[in-house]
């Protein structure tokens, strides 16, 4: 199927073709007609899907005859918002907006926090037709008077689920207090829980639900890898691996910012070239840290969940859990790095005694067991007695048990 028989203008058409692309993702396929004929969706989406583009277009679409007859862009209103979580997503999204609408006349805003204030208030009063924003920043705007929404016509979220889990619910129901009821939401996440279905409950109106994957599963073109090993050896088998198969491009996580720091310092000293990148690094900082991870002048990047969701990092081959995350869903998360557009892609997790608990319920939402191996040199040593934590007694565990039968999340969040 080509992505004129979807509907779209020759404009968008043309303009997509020369980025590269062919024929529409399954998620494209699946969204587009619907968002163009002006229903709600709720759409299960993994980054690298496509779902920038399954948003974007009908958006662009719709906007384009409105624009074609409203010349002065200082008398059209803000027709669309995308609310993202991240700073660097909303960068990747509306870069994706001024890509796919370089032949047309609408103007693309973004905001987003960590920067000054003023240049994007000025930004918003010359006139958007798109606003891309962070919930907090698009409130400072709202309440400085930049910007007004009560004429919206699409409202879109943009990977929902790290919104929440980020703790923006309180800040989308204010933002909800700016918008008009009638409007067209889209809904894309990329896993799904109550915590969503609940949210999708208050945002959408008889929404088309789409899944183009099942439900919390991992990219299937991931192979997945547990190396069994001891909590003060996996810095020298990370290192290890990246300088004995001269591996390059390798995102690492860790579960805390300090952590990430450490650990990019301890491998520098290894002779891996390795930055971090964390919520604590300016927004500068992290920029930069980002261009030399993808132009090659840094071998490895060591990130926190938080810091890293939304990063679309293309020909990403190798994913190392450092550390297991506590909340299950952020490993699917986590892997989605790689893998993606059609590649394979390495993802290793690197499990300690302690951690054992954390990859029994990464296995419970995979519904599926992963298979762990030792590597020569690196076994773990069995004599060690493994403390039994507080989280991981038998009581939490039955807890743990309990709440994902009852379709809770389980886990804090750490930054």
């Amino acid at each position: 199927m080509s992505f004129s028989l979807l509907g779209l203008d020759q404009r968008l058409v043309s303009g997509i073709t020369a980025l590269g692309y062919r024929e529409p993702t399954p998620i494209q396929k699946e969204a587009i007609p619907v968002i163009l004929a002006g229903q709600d969706v709720m759409a299960g989406a993994q980054t690298g899907t496509g779902k920038t583009a399954a948003f974007a277009l009908p958006i662009l679409q719709s906007l384009m005859a409105r624009v074609d007859r409203e010349r002065d862009p200082s008398e059209r209103h803000v027709a669309g918002l995308v609310l993202v979580p991240t700073r660097e997503l909303a960068q990747q999204v509306h870069q994706s907006f001024e890509q796919y609408a370089v032949d047309c006349p609408v103007r693309v805003a973004i905001a987003y926090g960590g920067v000054s204030l003023n240049p994007q208030i000025r930004k918003m009063k010359a006139g958007a037709d798109i606003v891309i924003a962070t919930p907090g920043r698009l409130l400072d705007l709202l309440y400085k008077g930049a910007l007004d929404l009560s004429s919206l016509n699409y409202l879109v979220f943009d990977e929902a689920d790290r919104m929440l889990d980020m703790g923006f619910i309180d800040e989308i129901k204010r933002i909800l207090k700016h918008v008009p009821k009638q409007r067209q939401t889209l809904l894309f996440s990329a896993t799904f829980d109550d915590a969503i279905f609940s949210l999708s409950k208050t945002l959408l109106r008889s929404p088309k639900l789409i899944e183009v994957d099942a439900r919390n599963t991992a990219a299937i073109d991931v192979e997945q890898m547990v190396v069994e090993v001891d909590e003060d050896r996996k810095r020298e088998l990370v290192s290890h691996l990246i300088g004995s198969k001269n591996w390059h491009q390798v995102l690492i996580f860790t579960r805390t910012k300090q952590g990430a720091d450490i650990l990019a310092s301890e491998m520098c000293k290894d002779g891996v070239n390795t930055l971090a990148i964390h919520g604590d690094k300016s927004q500068g900082a992290r920029e930069r840290g980002l261009e030399e991870f993808v132009s090659g002048k840094v071998r490895a990047l060591v990130a926190t969940d938080v810091a890293a969701r939304g990063l679309d990092i293309e020909n990403l081959n190798y994913v190392i859990n450092y550390e297991l995350p506590h909340i299950p869903e952020d490993y699917i998360h986590r892997i989605g790095r790689t893998g993606r557009a059609g590649n394979t892609g390495l993802a290793i997790s690197l499990l300690s005694a302690e951690e054992r608990w954390m990859l029994e319920e990464i296995e419970v939402i995979l519904d599926t067991k992963l298979p762990t191996q030792w590597l020569p040199g690196y076994e773990p040593d069995l004599t060690k007695e493994v403390v039994v934590s507080r989280k991981n007694s038998r009581a939490a565990q039955k807890k743990r048990a309990k709440q994902r039968a009852q379709g809770k999340r389980t886990g804090n969040r750490r930054r």
